[in-house]
């Protein structure tokens, strides 16, 4: 008898702890849904397509920062499309936007530069307004600062402007800042 289900490619199993206390129990969501879509698409690597995908799928703000629409709509298919075999190819290659240094530590094996580099600079936005722990906004800001990752180009093709929506994101959170 023959197994049916098809096997995964060998890769690294990321080690990074997405149950970390830096960041909210949403954020880790996100972070093991990226995990898992990489690991079910066969890639290599978790990069910052995987995180844009998954912080859309599960965090509502993140959605509302998109101001909803045809855009929103438009970057969704996009990564559905990826995640299918189809339209952006970036399976079997590294990340790396040049926005850290790439270092081959087993502590984070599995990361692409970028995705680490996106996560770090969740941390320092979160620690900016002094919170303790990051949340998905300041990972989708801190995707669309990167102007060389992956998510940004999926944002580019959707017709999102990453710089508009990372100054959506500024006021989005300052307005939360305000009511709390």
């Amino acid at each position: 008898m023959q197994n049916r289900t098809p096997r995964m490619p060998d890769q690294p199993a990321p080690n990074h702890d997405e149950n970390d206390a830096r960041f909210t129990v949403e954020l880790a969501s996100v972070l093991n849904g990226a995990r898992r879509r990489a690991l079910r698409d066969g890639d290599r690597q978790i990069d910052t397509a995987h995180l844009l995908h998954s912080l859309i799928e599960t965090d509502p703000e993140v959605r509302e920062a998109f101001d909803g629409g045809p855009p929103l709509a438009k970057v969704l298919g996009y990564l559905v499309q990826r995640s299918i075999g189809y339209g952006l190819r970036w399976q079997g290659s590294v990340e790396d936007s040049g926005a850290v240094p790439v270092v081959r530590d087993p502590a984070v094996d599995g990361w692409s530069p970028s995705a680490l580099a996106a996560m770090e600079g969740a941390l320092h936005r979160a620690a900016s307004r002094g919170e303790a722990r990051a949340a998905g906004l300041d990972l989708l800001a801190a995707l669309a600062a990167d102007t060389e990752c992956r998510a940004v180009e999926v944002l580019a093709r959707g017709g999102v402007d990453a710089r508009w929506l990372a100054d959506r994101v500024v006021v989005l959170t300052a307005g939360a800042a305000r009511h709390a």
